[in-house]
């Protein structure tokens, strides 16, 4: 069974983000823009874009 991954770049400053958001983003690892990290595809991770997702990128990979 392949497990799905899910590829999430950083494209927009959280500068002028809501700071709940900026920790949200914070929290999935990302750290500058353009900085990519490649995340579990579950419901934590999907609930994660789904809040901050104005500010990603997003691409399905195979792991």
């Amino acid at each position: 069974m392949a497990d799905k991954m899910l590829k999430v770049t950083l494209v927009k400053s959280t500068i002028g983000a809501v700071p709940k958001n900026r920790k949200t983003v914070e929290s999935m690892g990302l750290r500058k823009l353009n900085h990519s990290v490649v995340l579990p595809d579950n419901a934590a991770t999907r609930g994660q874009i789904r809040q901050v997702g104005h500010l990603l990128k997003v691409e399905e990979v195979e792991a």
